[in-house]
């Protein structure tokens, strides 16, 4: 089943997710017991959850997140964006409303926040999608026992939407469905994201982003620093169509405001990003390309995308989701959205969260 909606009516409210570059650089650390998540299985319907602390994934400590006022409601998984971006520190803020209906898993993928801090690798060693996904599949797997239940819903925006795509694809047995927002395809800073922006540039006589976009020329780059420098100009862009987030998303918990936390969420952010563009143009982004995965899902399939996202292009999703087969597919087009989370985005995901319904 086949369905695309455009929501350009009704005025749209709620909380954050994931994009490529979220809020504030910021955050904290603390160091509970690896063993801390040992009391948060439900066992009686009615029971709320808020635990957080080092599960054992993939070999490495790593950081996890889970909150929700009834811990017989469905789990979803909430793969964060960058890659080096955790969404953990601004959960408190961001995910409340969602937190009645759900209990929201989130964690900070190796190389990244609390994550990073607990195992800093070193400078030349690789981060890698296959590592990626099975920590997250390994990470699904747990919460889903854990908590008496078999499948958990699996959200992802931006590179979260890439490396969610090879989770549900490598063990879709783990996943009810699959949400994705600004689905990114293949490589990140790609041709028609540069003639999009350079287009609105010329359009306003914007002679400051014109020149330096006609500096970098069209991609693929070889220096890290291209891509950057497009994110800026085309939130620049974003931003004169786009609802804003409010700023209150971007308070983080206590625990994320340390000194010590600002410097391993800057680390890992650093680390992230060069192992993703890499430092000659040949990082993760390089290799990305998610019809080289099969067109084929075992599971339902939801893709949210902002009308206005100068980053994942409306038209390189959209081609993406009509090449793809799965037991229900639904494409939502977002107004006054760009890339970065907003409140009309939110709305949209938790719409379609329960949409999707039980999940058990």
């Amino acid at each position: 089943m086949t369905t695309t909606i455009s929501l350009r009516s009704s005025v749209l409210s709620a909380t954050i997710l994931l994009a490529l570059c979220t809020g504030p650089t910021q955050a904290a650390t603390t160091s509970p017991a690896i063993d801390s998540f040992g009391k948060t299985a439900c066992t009686s319907p009615g029971k709320s959850v808020d635990a957080k602390g080092f599960m054992r994934i993939g070999g490495i400590d790593q950081w996890v997140r889970i909150k929700g006022s009834n811990c017989a409601n469905p789990l979803v998984l909430i793969v964060h964006g960058g890659p080096g971006n955790p969404s953990t520190p601004y959960a408190d803020q961001v995910y409340q409303s969602w937190q009645k209906d759900f209990t929201l898993v989130q964690w900070d993928q190796r190389g990244s926040g609390m994550t990073y801090g607990r195992n800093r690798p070193a400078e030349d060693e690789p981060l890698v999608v296959e590592r990626l996904r099975d920590d997250g599949i390994e990470l699904a797997r747990e919460v889903a026992k854990r908590f008496g239940k078999r499948k958990v819903i699996l959200m992802g925006g931006s590179w979260g939407s890439m490396l969610a795509v090879h989770m549900v694809k490598s063990w879709p047995e783990a996943f009810c469905a699959y949400i994705g927002t600004g689905q990114l395809v293949g490589r990140f800073g790609d041709q028609d994201s540069y003639n999009a922006t350079l287009a609105l540039a010329r359009a306003a006589n914007d002679q400051d982003s014109i020149s330096k976009l006609e500096a970098l020329g069209a991609p693929p780059w070889t220096n890290p620093r291209s891509p950057g420098i497009l994110r800026r100009v085309t939130r620049k862009y974003e931003a004169l169509s786009t609802e804003p987030a409010p700023k209150s998303w971007w308070k983080p918990s206590p625990e994320y405001t340390t000194a010590q936390y600002e410097a391993d969420y800057t680390a890992g952010e650093d680390y992230s990003w060069l192992q993703f563009v890499g430092y000659k143009g040949d990082g993760i982004a390089s290799k990305l390309d998610l019809y080289k995965l099969g067109a084929d899902f075992a599971v339902p399939v939801f893709m949210l995308q902002g009308e206005h996202d100068l980053v994942t292009m409306p038209a390189t999703s959209k081609r993406y989701f009509d090449s793809i087969q799965a037991p229900r597919k639904q494409f939502v087009m977002l107004p006054r959205t760009g890339h970065d989370p907003n409140p009309v985005m939110m709305d949209a995901q938790f719409r379609m969260l329960n949409e999707v319904g039980a999940c058990r």
